[in-house]
């Protein structure tokens, strides 16, 4: 019987992130994979390639985490991962269901603004996100600009700083950090920071390029995910993930968008 991992996500339709990148990495992390979509994001070749964001009704997310969580029971499904949410509406619906629900590991990949979303509803979904999901969360995986937001810093320009970051983050929320630097740090090496409170860790693979790839930080996420489903430690789990996106980032896919995709089939 294979674990079981829930993620509760959006669409990207060109499938470099969101549940897409969610799902191949589940597979290739060899653990079975369900989700509930949260929203429906398309980049628009039209517009500069910015995001279409389409929320679906809150009913309709409950309806599908409810199959969900019928079909598979407390001892065969405990440990989900959530992304994109993208409204208050939405967010509330997924509090009152995790809250229902004693799951063992919830991993956040607390994706705070879409470029599709009108300012002032970014900042009312940041700040339901942080009230009602981040006290749920067992792990947290930031990317900078998330880091940075959610630690309270002005800004995060080296490895120390995001260091002090993490340390935040776990200090206010209580949860295991991955903090990803990514190629945002200046230097030869993309640079993660985990940290439980107790280990602080930082991780390392040299840069595939100095341009973020698409679905990188979803796919990181993912992998934690999948990994500790399978009762791997977090911090190695947190290992296994950063080797696995070193891959994926390696064999991108290329498209005529502006940007390359992660590849999971490694």
């Amino acid at each position: 019987m294979p674990h079981i991992v829930l993620t509760i996500a959006g669409s990207e339709a060109t499938g470099g992130a969101g549940a897409q990148a969610d799902l191949k990495t589940f597979q290739a992390r060899n653990v079975f994979g369900i989700a509930a979509l949260t929203c429906i994001v398309s980049f628009d070749p039209k517009d500069n390639w910015n995001h279409r964001f389409v929320p679906i009704e809150p009913e309709v997310i409950a309806d599908q985490l409810e199959a969900a969580l019928t079909a598979y029971g407390p001892d065969q499904l405990n440990t989900v991962k959530i992304g994109m949410l993208g409204s208050p509406a939405t967010i509330a619906v997924v509090s009152d269901v995790l809250s229902t629900r004693n799951f063992n590991r919830v991993v956040l990949d607390p994706v705070l603004i879409c470029k599709g979303q009108e300012p002032g509803h970014a900042l009312d979904t940041d700040r339901a996100l942080k009230q009602q999901i981040l006290p749920l969360a067992s792990f947290v995986t930031p990317n900078h600009f998330e880091a940075i937001q959610l630690s309270g810093m002005k800004d995060i320009n080296s490895v120390s700083d995001l260091t002090e970051a993490a340390q935040r983050i776990h200090d206010s929320s209580g949860s295991t950090v991955l903090a990803k630097g990514g190629v945002r740090l200046a230097g030869s090496e993309a640079v993660d920071v985990f940290y439980d409170g107790t280990t602080l860790e930082i991780l390392t693979a040299p840069k595939v390029g100095e341009v973020a790839v698409s679905g990188a930080g979803c796919s990181l996420a993912a992998a934690f995910a999948a990994e500790i489903a399978k009762g791997v430690t977090p911090l190695e789990a947190a290992h296994s993930a950063k080797e696995f996106v070193h891959k994926s980032i390696t064999h991108r896919v290329s498209s005529h968008a502006p940007f390359d995709a992660v590849w999971q089939g490694n």
